[in-house]
């Protein structure tokens, strides 16, 4: 099978990027050509494709994107529960959706997920790896990492986030840390290279598993397991250690003929964001950046999803490509349903100020259709274009319920004597500009 990527470079339009050119009101050869700049990713499983997949890309030349993350533990959650998040996540906006189960029936739980979803599914494979494994990670040999990215590759995974950039000699660089290793992948990594002596077979594998991602068109999303898990380890030398390496690995995928972006740091400042996109993007290549947050300050767990979208919408405006979402059980505990919904809007808001940042045409136009709407009381059209029409309507609706008041030029906040638009109305009522200007002109002598 042909990759995109191979696709692209061969001068070669697929489908899937006429699909996408439409979903992203861009010039198709505008596609073509970031895929083959490997600045651009299409993540599309042949697999999925043949489902309910609808293609979508992730790269700065696009809309920004967001990812929701959602899965089963040890602890809780069931089919049901996970096709729910799945729907929620999907209703209000995420571009992707991780399936991080790492508890039972994971097999089961991700086929039901790939079978409903319209949006690229992704995986962190070593999750169900080690489940297999009875959870002892030195017990893993290289070929049963293959054999697992190969098995959820044949069930249509689109893309799959792997450490391949965490090495033996980068470990020690980690041990005066606040946080430590804070990525699970790259915690087990590093626990199987410690007690093995060995290097990161992940890395030392890279080129069959490239054979496999290739095989089925499967993109990587090159994990950063040695990401700052609090802002006082942020930009530090192994962080940056690693990111080098993902920039080798960068170069080599797309060489193979795999499409690749790279997974970016948890915990940042907000002075150090731009430092990062801008560094990221130099060290790969122009590889589509994958954010994960970033925390801006670790104050206020409960809270971390608006914290982290604050984050996020300062790496969407610097070049992120895509923003990984957190949720307000980050840190606390495995999310429900609602805690995927808060997630979700926290993100799309974030991408959305990114695009409108970036200057990306049309961005604004949405924000110019509500506060036009706003201005002239037309309380429905607010609710529909909203990002969420039921809580906005619902808020609303909390204190002026009737039918009647959504008419009404006032809102529960200022009344109907001290509605600031509702007076600006007035005023325009009693004056035409041109007697505007000639009434400031006077009052001015």
């Amino acid at each position: 099978m042909t990759t995109q990527i191979q696709a692209a470079r061969a001068g070669q339009i697929t489908p899937e990027m006429e699909y996408v050119a439409q979903r992203e009101q861009l010039p198709v050869e505008t596609i073509r050509q970031e895929v083959a700049a490997g600045r651009m990713v299409i993540p599309a499983n042949k697999v999925h494709l043949a489902g309910r997949l609808e293609p979508m890309c992730i790269g700065v030349a696009a809309k920004c994107k967001i990812n929701a993350n959602i899965g089963n533990s040890a602890v809780t959650s069931n089919v049901d529960e996970e096709l729910r998040k799945l729907h929620t996540a999907v209703h209000y906006g995420a571009d992707t959706v991780m399936d991080l189960s790492t508890g039972k029936d994971i097999d089961r739980i991700r086929q039901a997920i790939i079978e409903a979803s319209p949006v690229p599914i992704g995986t962190v494979p070593i999750y169900q790896m080690l489940e297999e494994l009875g959870g002892n990670i030195e017990d893993m040999r290289p070929q049963h990492f293959l054999d697992m990215v190969e098995h959820q590759a044949k069930q249509g995974v689109d893309y799959m986030t792997i450490h391949c950039g965490v090495k033996l000699e980068h470990l020690h660089l980690t041990t005066k840390r606040v946080t430590g290793i804070v990525s699970r992948g790259g915690s087990l990594i590093a626990k199987w290279m410690v007690a093995h002596r060995k290097q990161n077979p992940l890395y030392e594998h890279f080129d069959e598993l490239c054979e496999i991602m290739r095989q089925y068109d499967v993109t990587w999303s090159l994990g950063d397991g040695l990401r700052p898990g609090s802002i006082a380890d942020a930009s530090d030398a192994a962080q940056f250690a690693e990111l080098e390496v993902l920039g080798e690995l960068t170069e080599r995928g797309q060489q193979q003929g795999t499409q690749v972006m790279v997974e970016g740091p948890g915990h940042i400042p907000m002075h150090q964001i731009q430092m990062n996109v801008e560094k990221q993007m130099e060290i790969c290549h122009g590889a589509p950046f994958y954010v994960l947050g970033p925390l801006v300050t670790d104050i206020a767990p409960g809270y971390d999803h608006i914290t982290s979208a604050i984050g996020a919408a300062m790496a969407g405006w610097y070049g992120a490509a895509m923003l990984c979402y957190v949720t307000p059980k980050e840190h606390l505990g495995l999310p429900n349903e609602e805690d995927v919904k808060q997630g979700v809007i926290a993100y799309k808001i974030a991408a959305h100020a990114a695009d409108i940042a970036r200057g990306r045409p049309g961005a604004q136009d949405r924000d110019d259709a509500l506060s036009k709407a706003r201005f002239e009381f037309d309380w429905r059209e607010q609710f529909r274009l909203a990002l969420d029409p039921e809580t906005a309507q619902r808020y609303h609706d909390e204190t002026l319920p009737q039918d009647t008041f959504k008419s009404a030029h006032f809102c529960s906040m200022c009344g109907p004597k001290y509605c600031s638009m509702k007076i600006t109305e007035d005023i325009r009522k009693m004056s035409e500009p041109e007697q505007l200007v000639d009434i400031a002109a006077r009052g001015s002598q």
